[in-house]
C-alpha cells in the first residue's frame, strides 16, 4: 500500500477497502502534481477504531512525511478537507495488531496556485517566471529586474521576464543544513526613480533545497516586513543504462535487450546535476515480469544496501555522479516473456560520511538518521531471452 501519486487528481483508499483493513499496516501516499499547483484532499469515509487515535488513524503532512508540517491527525468524526501549501502533500495510514474495520476512502486533485510568479527547480537550474502585468500594476518596469549578479540577464518577453539560474553560477550561493542542500539566490526589482524615490525596492529570495527525499522550491518577496512564501516540489534526474562489457565504454540501446541465460549484465545509473558534490549509490533493485508490479513477482537483487544475488556485484567509477554494478541473467518464469528491472538509488552529498552512500549493507532503522539523502526510482527493461518466438525462460 502507499506509493508515489502523480495524476491530478485520483483515489486514495485503504488497503482492501471497502473490506477490513490488515493489521500491522503502515502506508504512506505522496502526492505529488505539477509545479505551481496546490494539493487539495477531502476524505469521504471514514470507519475506524475510534477514541484517542493511538491504535489506528490517519495523518496528512504538508508536504514530504519526515519534514513537514504537520496538518491533522484523526481516526473519527466529520471528513476535513485539506489543502497543501505546495504541490506536494503526503497521506499515512497507520494500523495495530488489535481490531479491523473498514478503513478510509478519500478524493484529491490538483488547484492552481494563482500566482503571479512561478518557480520550477530543474536539474541544471533555477527557472523563474515574472509576469509583466504584475510588475507593471505594482509599478516596476521589467527593464529594472535583475539578479545581484549583473552579467546574468533575464530573457524579457512581451508578457513574462524569464530567469534560468544555474546551481553552480550567477551568485548562487550552496549552504548544508542538519537535513536539506540549499541553493539560493535573489531578483532584485528596483524602483525606477532617478531623484525622487517613492517606491522601495523588492528582493526575491529564490532557494532549492534538497531534503531527503525531494527538492523544496522557496520563494519569498522582501519589501520591507512584508514576505511571501512559495513551495515547489520535484525529484532529481537519474537514467540507468546497459552496456555491453566491464570496460563501460559502449551502450546497449536496442530495446528490448535480448540476452542469454547466465549472460553478464552491465549497468550504469547516472544523475544528472551539475552539483559535483553529490555522490550517487544502488540501493535496491528488484526484477519482475510487470513493469507496474514489484511486489507481488519479484526477485531482489540487491535490497537497501545488501545483496540478494550471488552474482550481483559493484565496479569502480570514475565520477560520483556514476553508480556502476552487474548481475547475471537467469531463468526467472516461463510464462512471462519480458523481465523488467526497477532500481531506487539513493543521492547524498559527498563526503558525509554518515549517510547510507557510504555505509554499504545497513538496517533501515540505521539508514533513517542519515541527513541530506533523496532516494530515486528507475525502471529499466525489457529484458528478453534470445532464441525462438515462445522462450522457454526469461532474464532479469
Amino acid at each position: 500500500c502507499g506509493g508515489s501519486v502523480s495524476d491530478p487528481s485520483g483515489l486514495l483508499q485503504s488497503p482492501n477497502y471497502p473490506g477490513s483493513y490488515p493489521n500491522n499496516a503502515d502506508c504512506v501516499w505522496e502526492i505529488q502534481v505539477e509545479n505551481n499547483f496546490r494539493v487539495t484532499l477531502t476524505f469521504r469515509d471514514i470507519a475506524m477504531q475510534s477514541g484517542t487515535c493511538q491504535h489506528d488513524y490517519i495523518e496528512v503532512y504538508d508536504g514530504p512525511l519526515h519534514s513537514s508540517p504537520l496538518l491533522g491527525r484523526f481516526c473519527s468524526g466529520s471528513f476535513p478537507t485539506y489543502v497543501s501549501s505546495s504541490n506536494m502533500m503526503s497521506v499515512r495510514f497507520h494500523s495495530d495488531s488489535r481490531y479491523s474495520f473498514r478503513g478510509f476512502q478519500a478524493h484529491y486533485s490538483s488547484i492552481p496556485a494563482g500566482h503571479n510568479t512561478t518557480i520550477q527547480c530543474l536539474p541544471d537550474y533555477m527557472h523563474v517566471v515574472v509576469s509583466r502585468d504584475y510588475l507593471q500594476s505594482q509599478g516596476y518596469s521589467a527593464q529594472w529586474v535583475t539578479l545581484n549578479d549583473n552579467r546574468c540577464r533575464p530573457t524579457v518577453t512581451p508578457q513574462e521576464v524569464v530567469f534560468n539560474i544555474p546551481y553552480n553560477g550567477c551568485g548562487t550561493i550552496q549552504e548544508e543544513n542538519n537535513d536539506t542542500i540549499n541553493y539560493s539566490n535573489t531578483i532584485r526589482v528596483v524602483s525606477t526613480g532617478y531623484v525622487i524615490k517613492r517606491k522601495k525596492n523588492v528582493n526575491l529570495h529564490i532557494s532549492c533545497k534538497m531534503l531527503r527525499k525531494s527538492w523544496q522550491q522557496v520563494m519569498y518577496a522582501a519589501e520591507d516586513t512584508v514576505d511571501v512564501d512559495e513551495y515547489q516540489f520535484g525529484r532529481y534526474d537519474m537514467n540507468i543504462t546497459f552496456y555491453d562489457s566491464p570496460a563501460f565504454l559502449r551502450q546497449v540501446r536496442r530495446t528490448p535487450y535480448y540476452i542469454d541465460l547466465n549472460q553478464n549484465l552491465y549497468l550504469q545509473a547516472c544523475l544528472h546535476s551539475p552539483d559535483p558534490n553529490l555522490k550517487v549509490v544502488v540501493d535496491t533493485c528488484v526484477a519482475s515480469p510487470d513493469p507496474h508490479d514489484f511486489s507481488r513477482l519479484a526477485y531482489y537483487l540487491v535490497r537497501n544496501g545488501c545483496p540478494r544475488d550471488s552474482s550481483y556485484a559493484t565496479f569502480y567509477s570514475p565520477s560520483s555522479h556514476f553508480a556502476r554494478f552487474k548481475f547475471n541473467a537467469f531463468e526467472f518464469m516461463s510464462r512471462h516473456p519480458s523481465v523488467y528491472l526497477k532500481c531506487q538509488m539513493l543521492v547524498c552529498r559527498l563526503g558525509d560520511f554518515s549517510s547510507h552512500c557510504y555505509q554499504g549493507c545497513s538496517s533501515r532503522a540505521k539508514r533513517d538518521t542519515s541527513p541530506a539523502e533523496q532516494e530515486v526510482a528507475v525502471v529499466v527493461g525489457p529484458l528478453q531471452l534470445r532464441g525462438g518466438d515462445a522462450p522457454s525462460g526469461n532474464a532479469g
